[in-house]
């Protein structure tokens, strides 16, 4: 395994081939589970970040701001208000970072099993 694998656990593209799997399916189950995780990964960040912006009193009419609200918006749409608490920071928190673990667990999941040999 190579220490600068960015998970480990996933098999290398300089690995040799497993029997009854042709070398050339490997790279491309390697190569969907990468854009996987990357997709995944990318989702999160972007809920992550809107928690962050928002628990600092980030200026929302700011074009940035809006976007990250926009896209955390959408990428939690099936999650608003699951949870519904008095405290506000706290509601935002658990409503965008519950759809940020689910796609990290089901996103690394699904590429966990593409590198399974």
């Amino acid at each position: 395994m190579n220490s600068a694998d960015p998970v480990s656990g996933y098999q290398t593209y300089d690995q040799p081939s497993g029997p009854g799997r042709p070398e050339r399916n490997q790279a491309t189950a390697r190569r969907t589970a990468l854009a996987t995780c990357t997709i995944a990964d990318i989702a999160a960040g972007l809920l992550g970040l809107w928690i962050v912006l928002y628990l600092l009193d980030a200026n929302q009419a700011n074009p940035f701001v809006e976007f990250v609200h926009g896209m955390a918006d959408w990428l939690s749409g099936w999650a608003q208000d699951i949870f519904t608490m008095d405290t506000e920071g706290l509601r935002v928190v658990l409503n965008y970072g519950l759809p940020a673990v689910i796609y990290l667990l089901i996103g690394h999941g699904i590429a966990a099993r593409l590198n399974r040999v």
